[in-house]
Protein backbone atom coordinates (compact mmCIF):
# COMPACT_ATOMS: atom_id res chain seq x y z
CA UNK A 1 0.00 0.00 0.00
CA UNK A 2 1.15 3.74 -0.79
CA UNK A 3 0.23 6.29 0.91
CA UNK A 4 0.84 10.20 -0.83
CA UNK A 5 -0.02 13.18 1.01
CA UNK A 6 0.28 16.92 -0.12
CA UNK A 7 -0.59 20.24 1.01
CA UNK A 8 -2.95 23.01 -0.35
CA UNK A 9 -0.42 25.42 0.22
CA UNK A 10 3.39 25.97 -0.73
CA UNK A 11 5.28 27.92 2.06
CA UNK A 12 8.09 28.22 -0.31
CA UNK A 13 7.51 28.11 -4.27
CA UNK A 14 10.95 27.91 -6.65
CA UNK A 15 10.03 30.20 -8.90
CA UNK A 16 10.71 33.49 -10.22
CA UNK A 17 8.37 36.39 -9.48
CA UNK A 18 8.33 40.06 -10.17
CA UNK A 19 9.66 42.34 -7.70
CA UNK A 20 5.69 43.54 -7.43
CA UNK A 21 5.00 40.63 -5.03
CA UNK A 22 3.46 42.13 -1.21
CA UNK A 23 4.14 41.13 2.06
CA UNK A 24 0.77 38.91 1.59
CA UNK A 25 1.82 36.76 -0.93
CA UNK A 26 4.23 33.33 0.08
CA UNK A 27 7.42 33.91 0.62
CA UNK A 28 9.38 32.47 -2.26
CA UNK A 29 13.13 32.37 -3.73
CA UNK A 30 14.02 33.38 -7.34
CA UNK A 31 15.73 30.53 -9.69
CA UNK A 32 17.91 32.71 -12.04
CA UNK A 33 20.60 31.82 -14.41
CA UNK A 34 24.49 32.03 -13.85
CA UNK A 35 24.33 34.68 -16.19
CA UNK A 36 21.91 36.45 -14.14
CA UNK A 37 23.71 36.22 -10.94
CA UNK A 38 27.02 37.42 -12.55
CA UNK A 39 25.56 40.69 -13.65
CA UNK A 40 24.57 40.57 -10.25
CA UNK A 41 27.30 40.23 -8.54
CA UNK A 42 29.26 42.74 -11.16
CA UNK A 43 26.58 45.33 -10.32
CA UNK A 44 28.34 47.01 -7.24
CA UNK A 45 25.36 46.44 -5.11
CA UNK A 46 26.17 44.19 -1.95
CA UNK A 47 25.35 40.55 -2.06
CA UNK A 48 26.58 36.92 -0.42
CA UNK A 49 27.77 34.54 -2.65
CA UNK A 50 26.68 31.53 -0.89
CA UNK A 51 28.23 27.87 -1.67
CA UNK A 52 25.86 24.73 0.16
CA UNK A 53 28.27 22.06 -1.44
CA UNK A 54 31.03 20.36 0.70
CA UNK A 55 34.10 21.71 2.22
CA UNK A 56 36.29 19.00 -0.51
CA UNK A 57 34.13 20.57 -3.22
CA UNK A 58 34.50 23.82 -2.50
CA UNK A 59 38.25 23.70 -2.12
CA UNK A 60 38.55 21.63 -5.29
CA UNK A 61 36.61 24.44 -7.27
CA UNK A 62 34.46 27.68 -5.97
CA UNK A 63 33.36 31.04 -7.66
CA UNK A 64 35.96 33.38 -5.92
CA UNK A 65 34.29 35.25 -2.70
CA UNK A 66 31.99 32.78 -1.84
CA UNK A 67 31.19 31.69 1.49
CA UNK A 68 31.32 28.00 2.66
CA UNK A 69 27.81 26.77 4.44
CA UNK A 70 27.13 22.90 3.40
CA UNK A 71 23.41 22.55 3.06
CA UNK A 72 23.53 20.05 5.21
CA UNK A 73 24.30 23.00 8.06
CA UNK A 74 22.37 26.07 6.95
CA UNK A 75 19.45 25.55 9.62
CA UNK A 76 22.33 25.71 12.35
CA UNK A 77 24.89 28.20 10.89
CA UNK A 78 22.87 30.60 8.70
CA UNK A 79 21.88 32.35 11.56
CA UNK A 80 25.08 33.24 13.02
CA UNK A 81 26.79 33.75 9.24
CA UNK A 82 24.00 35.54 7.50
CA UNK A 83 22.69 37.90 10.25
CA UNK A 84 20.96 40.41 7.69
CA UNK A 85 17.79 38.92 6.77
CA UNK A 86 17.34 41.35 3.76
CA UNK A 87 21.02 41.29 2.54
CA UNK A 88 20.80 39.57 -1.48
CA UNK A 89 21.96 36.02 -1.58
CA UNK A 90 23.25 34.20 -4.65
CA UNK A 91 23.20 30.58 -3.35
CA UNK A 92 24.85 27.97 -6.07
CA UNK A 93 25.88 24.32 -5.41
CA UNK A 94 27.39 21.90 -8.09
CA UNK A 95 24.07 20.81 -10.05
CA UNK A 96 21.10 22.69 -8.58
CA UNK A 97 19.73 20.08 -6.06
CA UNK A 98 21.99 21.27 -3.45
CA UNK A 99 21.02 25.29 -3.73
CA UNK A 100 17.32 24.39 -4.06
CA UNK A 101 17.11 23.12 -1.10
CA UNK A 102 19.07 25.75 0.78
CA UNK A 103 17.24 28.47 -1.32
CA UNK A 104 14.01 26.86 0.43
CA UNK A 105 15.42 26.81 4.14
CA UNK A 106 16.81 30.23 3.78
CA UNK A 107 13.42 31.65 2.69
CA UNK A 108 11.56 29.36 5.66
CA UNK A 109 13.89 30.78 7.87
CA UNK A 110 12.81 34.30 7.03
CA UNK A 111 15.70 35.66 4.31
CA UNK A 112 13.87 37.86 1.95
CA UNK A 113 15.91 38.29 -1.41
CA UNK A 114 17.73 35.12 -1.98
CA UNK A 115 18.36 34.19 -6.10
CA UNK A 116 19.11 30.25 -6.78
CA UNK A 117 21.48 30.04 -9.66
CA UNK A 118 22.18 26.21 -9.92
CA UNK A 119 25.10 24.63 -10.08
CA UNK A 120 28.63 25.60 -10.95
CA UNK A 121 28.60 23.13 -13.37
CA UNK A 122 27.25 25.61 -15.38
CA UNK A 123 28.64 28.18 -14.35
CA UNK A 124 30.60 29.73 -17.75
CA UNK A 125 32.90 32.30 -15.85
CA UNK A 126 36.37 32.01 -13.82
CA UNK A 127 36.73 29.89 -10.43
CA UNK A 128 39.82 30.00 -8.12
CA UNK A 129 40.54 26.46 -5.80
CA UNK A 130 42.26 25.81 -2.91
CA UNK A 131 42.09 27.08 0.50
CA UNK A 132 40.86 30.77 0.69
CA UNK A 133 42.58 32.92 2.85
Amino acid sequence: MCLLSACNRLDVVPETVSSETTSSEVAVYQKITARQAKEMMDSGKPFVLLDVRTEAEYRESRIDGARLIPDYAISEKAAAALQDKSALILVYCRSGRRSANAAHALVRMGYTSVYDFGGINDWPFDTVSGIPN
